[in-house]
């Protein structure tokens, strides 16, 4: 094998000659690679400082986001004490998740109910009685005192305990939170899990376990005359007031609904509207641009804009939602088709010509045989897209499971309703993305990726 230092110099000068590119590489392309990374980290530093993200991060409250995320996976009950002339009377809220006539274990009082105690699981509970709250945190004892015009925060307080505005407030994390003022004691009592999801105070399957509930489908008394314990228990299930299934599945439907026949519409429409903008179908430079245009105002205006504009002229609901998607994925879908369709093999539409085909035979079997299985691909993977999408245009009042979720997360209680939306979203887009990718995989000849 020769190596360098056996060549003569006029060898070598002869080699480099012959291979410059080699030899002298350009300073440009060398450095090339190291100048993009710097380049992107400095883009990055620099959005870093411009977004002030450093302030970002320091004034978020993720104490608070905590909250909610635990609201996704819990629920509270939140009894009250209030300090009356006759004495502590307790309170639930009037539509409280416990019945009518809550009666929980982790509360109990003395006979005379002077004294209630309230327990948060392990070394964690309160004592409320007149005048005063014996607060125990880790079997640590705080006494909070009670005046006509405040709550005074205990000489030991920890950093657990704040004062504000003569109230005394302190967390036992997840199992809770109390908040202690002079005419009341407000308890938020958490617990894993949905509270009555399957059923709601009012029915008659309501603190059943499962294995209750199916006994008295089977072989219980009647509950309802004329109807059977099944359908009382499915009718209970749909018409939950808490959870409202019914409702939720409907607004669910609707928004598959809306991905489907605005994807369809706007695939119908694309498809004729493709081949005047397609340059080598159409001989005609003036409705080329005119179509291509068209496709780049009705895609350049974002879905979300359609929806909100389609919202004021025929008012919430899904037709709205629908009309959103249909101009969206025109505009997308009529650029993708076209392209397409300019990027033929024009062999076979000349051999058709050849036969004597007229121009529409011409495209109906020298150029729809190639591009047929593209465009239904693509219009696949847009239904499954915009299955996510009508759930964004949904909450602004283009109707669906979106607007159900936005007014789920504007009460800022119902987290947990929240969550549920959420994972049917997530199953949705699941069961239509692998629907999607197997019906391309069909039309394409290969495995979908």
């Amino acid at each position: 094998m020769m190596t360098t230092s056996n060549l003569t110099d006029e060898r070598r000068s002869e080699l480099k000659a012959q291979y410059a590119d080699v030899f002298h590489q350009d300073p440009v392309k060398k450095f090339r690679p190291i100048a993009i990374v710097v380049a992107l980290v400095a883009y990055l530093v620099s959005c870093f400082f411009f977004f002030n993200i450093p302030q970002v991060f320091s004034d978020a409250k993720w104490d608070r986001a905590g909250l909610y995320m635990a609201d996704w996976v819990s629920w509270q009950a939140q009894p009250k004490f209030r300090f009356r002339d006759e004495g502590l009377e307790l309170q639930y809220p009037r539509f409280s998740p416990l019945g009518e006539n809550p009666n929980p274990d982790w509360i109990s009082s003395t006979e005379a109910g002077d004294v209630y105690r309230v327990d948060f699981g392990g070394n964690n509970f309160i004592l409320v009685q007149e005048g005063l709250v014996e607060v125990t945190k880790n079997g640590q004892r705080y006494d909070v005192v009670i005046t006509d015009d405040a709550a005074l925060l205990p000489e030991n307080a920890s950093n657990a305990f704040e004062e504000r505005n003569g109230r005394v407030s302190l967390s036992f994390g997840f199992a809770g939170n109390i908040e202690i003022r002079n005419t009341q004691v407000r308890v938020w009592r958490r617990f894993w899990g949905w509270e009555n999801f399957f059923f709601d105070p009012s029915s008659a399957y309501w603190g059943m376990n499962g294995f209750e509930v199916l006994t008295m489908i089977a072989a219980g008394p009647q509950l309802e005359e004329g109807q059977s314990n099944l359908s009382v228990a499915v009718n209970d299930f749909l018409y939950n007031a808490e959870w409202q299934h019914a409702d939720v599945f409907m607004k669910l439907l609707q928004t598959i609904v809306m991905a489907f026949v605005g994807t369809l519409f706007a695939g119908v429409l694309a498809f004729p509207l493709a081949f005047i903008a397609a340059r080598n179908i159409t001989r005609s430079n003036a409705a080329n641009w005119f179509m291509k245009r068209f496709f780049d105002f009705l895609r350049s205006v974002d879905m979300l804009i359609w929806a909100l504009f389609f919202t004021r002229s025929f008012g919430p609901g899904p037709i709205a939602g629908i009309a959103a998607i249909f101009f969206t994925d025109t505009g997308t879908l009529g650029k993708l088709y076209s392209e397409a369709l300019e990027n033929v093999d024009d062999k076979q539409r000349e051999g058709v010509k050849s036969l004597g085909a007229s121009p529409v035979e011409v495209q109906r079997f020298g150029v729809v045989p190639q591009v047929l299985p593209l465009f239904a691909s693509q219009a696949l993977y847009f239904w499954e897209s915009n299955t996510r999408s009508a759930t964004i245009i949904g909450a602004v009042g283009a109707g669906g499971i979106g607007l159900k979720l936005l007014e789920a997360m504007r009460t800022g209680t119902d987290w947990e309703n929240v969550g549920y939306m959420v994972i049917l979203i997530l199953i949705v887009v699941f069961v239509f993305d692998n629907i999607s990718n197997h019906l391309r995989s069909k039309l394409i000849g290969e495995e979908a990726r």
